[in-house]
């Protein structure tokens, strides 16, 4: 990591912070009507408060997060969320919605942190932090009741902790006294990787991809020692198996959530119809596994059509944004800056084509297998899937972009000579798009003359 002073540090962080809040909460609560999937969550939500028991194709922790918040503000299910539009009767619903922003005002902070462990400049990282902070699309999707900003803040936190351990010197290295103390540090990185694995996990499956990196980079990296010693790769074997070990911890969470979540739900409500017959009376590890089967069997089911669906290869294009709400002339979409999401892309396939060039370079190979494990297992998903599954590979994207210009491994001199330009023009331009198509994320009223100079495309309509 770059050496900071501890008031750089604070100056780049609370910068960052200041931003984000302005972002995430600007307009906080608009619209007070129910928007996109807030039908469906508003209601698993509403199911810890009275009992009855839910189905939903995700683990449960998002819900009891928002549930567990929304309690001290004396919410209430009085709210049917069943259509979108659907007008709240009072402001407590902006509990519902508040964690979500949180997580979402957290993430750019995470990244900062991140891209410094991952050996780029101060400028890379402040960069990947604003980059972050002006998405609309993943601004929009923390302003809601929605599970991502949770999966997204969880799993590269994980990342960071990973990271963290991996810039560490080995402990076998150093003199006895240091060497508890280094060891001491390594499992503690490791123990806080995994915690945040699992409560990544504990949102979406999708999280797992924050618990095969690791080890996939470890492995990586023990098939490099293969070339040079029995001996070490012997060692690097045995640090795999230490660092999969933690992810027991993940496992440990994950099935804890699943405890609470059946201890809060001992009422007959609409998830019964999908638990076999007499399931409470069954030792709660069945019914967590009878549900982890069923979750995984609906979401195979999920093949209907949707009118604003899209393939997993149109993501990095933005092809197919998403309707969420409309009332009158305003509207929210889920919808990228244009300048982030197709500058990242060809920072992705600039990374491709380059690969087998740099196939030695630590950080170039960690970047490209966090991307693609991210975006490639949604070619064997069979359910309608949406925009909104490229988040995760998006912020991996944006990480490479700023690689790309800090480092760029073909000319490192025009790099250093050219990088903070780049990158302020970069900045300039994502806060530009970004106000630009603010009213989009926001919901805020537009002429139709205006609303159509921001419709690029037909498919965008």
């Amino acid at each position: 990591m770059p050496l900071l002073s501890h008031r750089e540090m604070k100056k780049y962080l609370l910068i960052i912070l200041a931003l984000s809040i302005a972002t995430h909460f600007a307009f906080f609560g608009h619209p007070n009507e129910t928007v996109f999937d807030e039908v469906h969550f508003g209601k698993f939500v509403s199911g810890y408060y009275t009992g009855e028991y839910y189905f939903d194709i995700h683990p449960p922790l998002g819900k009891l997060m928002i549930a567990g918040f929304a309690k001290l503000f004396d919410f209430q299910p009085e709210y049917s969320f069943v259509n979108i539009g659907d007008k709240f009767p009072d402001k407590k619903y902006m509990a519902l919605r508040f964690l979500p922003a949180l997580a979402g005002t957290l993430l750019p902070l995470v990244i900062f942190l991140l891209i410094l462990e991952l050996g780029m400049s101060r400028m890379a990282a402040f960069t990947g932090a604003l980059l972050v902070v002006f998405d609309n699309a993943l601004l929009t999707q923390s302003r809601l009741i929605l599970l991502d900003p949770f999966l997204l803040l969880f799993g590269f936190t994980s990342l960071l902790f990973y990271f963290g351990y991996r810039r560490q010197p080995h402990p076998r290295h150093s003199h006895i006294l240091e060497n508890v103390r280094m060891s001491w540090d390594w499992n503690w990185n490791l123990f806080l990787m995994a915690i945040f694995s699992g409560l990544a996990i504990s949102i979406k499956w999708t999280g797992l991809g924050f618990i095969a990196l690791p080890i996939l980079i470890e492995a990586v990296e023990t098939l490099k020692t293969s070339e040079t010693s029995i001996k070490l790769t012997i060692v690097s074997f045995m640090e795999v198996l230490r660092i999969s070990s933690f992810f027991f911890i993940s496992l440990a969470i994950y099935f804890s959530i699943f405890a609470l979540h059946f201890a809060l739900l001992p009422n007959l409500g609409s998830g019964d119809a999908f638990m076999k017959p007499n399931f409470r009376e069954n030792n709660i590890v069945k019914n967590i596994l009878d549900l982890n089967v069923e979750m995984y069997r609906s979401n195979q089911r999920l093949t209907a059509i949707h009118p604003y669906s899209s393939q997993w290869y149109t993501w990095p294009l933005m092809a197919r944004p998403i309707f969420y709400w409309i009332k009158d002339n305003a509207r929210i979409y889920f919808f990228g800056n244009p300048v982030i999401w197709w500058l990242s892309t060809v920072a992705v396939i600039y990374f491709m084509i380059n690969f087998f060039r740099n196939i030695k370079n630590h950080t170039y190979g960690l970047l490209s297998i966090g991307y693609w494990l991210n975006l490639l297992p949604f070619i064997g998903v069979k359910r309608v899937m949406f925009l909104y599954h490229y988040l995760t590979a998006l912020v991996f994207a944006i990480i490479i972009l700023c690689y790309l210009v800090d480092k760029n491994p073909f000319d490192p001199l025009r790099a250093r000579k050219n990088s903070r330009k780049i990158f302020t023009g970069i900045v300039i331009g994502a806060i530009a798009a970004f106000l630009f198509f603010a009213p989009l994320s926001y919901g805020l009223p537009l002429s139709q003359k205006a609303y159509n100079a921001r419709v690029w495309f037909a498919s965008w309509r």
